[in-house]
């Protein structure tokens, strides 16, 4: 088991996490607020982008292929080396998502 430290840019927090433990995981243990909403890698509540460093997540499914290599779904990953993340930093695909949501919405007021 190897431990990482995990560190969110712009806030100055820093945690270790171990490479079997979710980043989520380690933030709720350490008191750090971390948003999520499913923990099963769905709803993207939980995304940062990976400013350095690599995670393992094949389970977080609400990401393609190429944004799983830009972002980390925190309810998900798990690091593989020392990391630096933006959280709050959201995949293309869901912007594309609301805006489906949005003009779905919009047809059923019509």
């Amino acid at each position: 088991m190897s431990e990482y430290t995990v560190e969110f840019v712009g806030t100055g927090e820093k945690i270790q996490v171990s490479d079997k433990q979710t980043i989520l995981k380690a933030c709720i243990e350490e008191g750090i607020a971390q948003e999520y909403s499913c923990r099963v890698g769905m709803c993207l509540a939980c995304s940062a982008k990976i400013v350095s460093g690599e995670v393992t997540q094949p389970a977080a499914r609400g990401l393609t292929e190429e944004e799983a290599e830009e972002y980390a779904l925190t309810c998900m990953a798990r690091p593989k080396s020392d990391l630096k993340l933006d959280r709050g930093k959201y995949p293309p695909s869901i912007e594309t998502e609301t805006e489906a949501t949005r003009d779905a919405a919009a047809a059923d007021d019509d």
